[in-house]
């Protein structure tokens, strides 16, 4: 009796079993092919007018796309330049009031607009830029920006490719708005349930990269951040050796205002050692 019963429930459970395993696989494999669609939410129309005394540039990468950029020359010869890399969603046009605040504080500014986005070609991925990020560099030096002027100023994701391209190459400084640890990390936060680990083709692991980085840093991010939690840009700063700065606004925000960090964007700009 007891075996028959058992042989009843086996022939019920094992049905719903193999249905729920091909569920969970097809799912699997739709965050497999769609996670960039995830990820990436780029605006590809064509930028309008760059900011007042902006230059627009064409960049070549070494795998053939071409890249738009905006180029705000620095106002001396000793000014600090910043390499403007923007976050995941809308395009330059989106970032123009602070790029112009940036240079009426003084400071060149190269922001480029990742492949994809706003006038440049191919699809976004994280070795795409990679690639994007290494040539707005390499354009920085080849104009005779000496690296000890060269800040990276990361927004978001694109604070993870600030953090591991100066893991790489020499710069002056770090400065990151609504960063986060990785895009590893705030996957598996939100999809706990999935073999994230094995599936994320695109990783953005800046917490590797950041024990590389041996310039000063500074971090400053929204307390309630809807998008990347505190806690992730704390786990960031914690990879950092010193010296590094985490610094918090209040309120419920990510990508806040620039009005409302720019004293203190300025301040350690300013503050940084003569080249």
């Amino acid at each position: 009796m007891a075996r028959t019963r058992l042989r009843d429930l086996l022939a019920v459970l094992l049905p719903l079993l193999g249905a729920a395993a091909l569920v969970y696989a097809v799912l699997c494999i739709g965050v497999w092919t769609g996670q960039r669609a995830l990820m990436f939410h780029p605006d590809a129309n064509a930028l309008r007018e760059p900011p007042p005394g902006a230059e627009t540039l064409s960049l070549s990468t070494p795998d053939g796309e071409h890249l738009r950029a905006w180029w705000l020359a620095p106002p001396n010869p000793e000014a600090r330049v910043l390499l403007y890399l923007h976050g995941n969603a809308a395009n330059l046009d989106a970032r123009s009031p602070r790029l112009a605040a940036l240079r009426e504080d003084g400071f060149g500014v190269l922001a480029l607009s990742w492949r994809g986005y706003g006038g440049s070609t191919g699809r976004p991925s994280e070795a795409g830029w990679a690639l994007d990020a290494r040539t707005a560099y390499d354009e920085l030096t080849r104009r005779g920006i000496a690296p000890q002027r060269i800040v990276l100023f990361g927004e978001s994701l694109g604070s993870t490719q600030a953090v591991m391209l100066a893991a790489q190459v020499p710069v002056a400084a770090l400065l990151l708005d609504s960063s986060f640890d990785s895009a590893l990390a705030m996957a598996q936060s939100l999809y706990p349930w999935l073999p994230v680990r094995l599936l994320m083709r695109d990783p953005h692991r800046a917490d590797l990269a950041a024990a590389q980085v041996k310039v000063p840093v500074l971090q400053v991010h929204c307390q309630a951040d809807p998008v990347a939690p505190l806690a992730r840009a704390q786990a960031l700063q914690r990879a950092f050796p010193q010296p590094s700065r985490l610094e918090q606004l209040a309120g419920d925000c990510h990508v806040p205002r620039f009005a409302h960090f720019r004293a203190l964007a300025s301040g350690f700009l300013n503050g940084l050692p003569r080249p």
